[in-house]
């Protein structure tokens, strides 16, 4: 009796864990979603990637107003495994119970945004880590990697411009 007890109080934290974590990336701003999105489509294209990965939860989020519809976002996020394995057809990814026998995939991604859109360019940098590979180097790398893309909003607005 009590291995069916532990079972069912299993079974229902597998289940709460995963809606839980489908929740928070339905709750999140569609302008962050869209970028997780982004870096979920690149972490299950790789062909040595055998499960599913999904979002898991948000570490750091900013957003930077640059005027006429423009955004400059950068998030920082865990993926975790699912039990869904990669490949299933029509596979309903929000009942996909995660696993906890494989580690988190850091990922840090920033891109440029123009009416709610992902912009081309400059090119959206996503970079994600299985989170024991994760280093204070990395990290800094990936936030100088931000802050270092060649943004631009064009030519000069009329408070860059001077009174002939």
């Amino acid at each position: 009796m009590a291995v069916f007890l532990f079972l069912i109080l299993v079974c229902a934290g597998v289940f709460l864990d995963t809606t839980e974590a489908q929740e928070d990336l339905s709750n999140l701003p569609e302008i962050y979603r869209k970028g997780v999105e982004l870096a979920v489509e690149q972490i299950n294209s790789h062909q040595t990637i055998k499960s599913v990965f999904l979002f898991f939860k948000s570490l750091e989020k900013s957003a930077i107003d640059g005027g006429f519809g423009v955004s400059y976002i950068y998030h920082r996020f865990y993926l975790k495994a699912t039990r869904c394995p990669k490949g299933t057809a029509n596979a309903n990814l929000t009942k996909c119970a995660f696993r906890n026998d494989r580690p988190l995939i850091d990922c840090g991604i920033c891109y440029k945004t123009h009416a709610g859109e992902i912009q081309s360019e400059p090119k959206p940098y996503v970079h994600c880590v299985h989170k024991p590979q994760l280093t204070q180097d990395l990290l800094k790398m990936r936030v100088e990697h931000c802050n270092n893309m060649s943004y631009a909003n064009g030519s000069p607005s009329l408070l860059a411009s001077t009174k002939l």
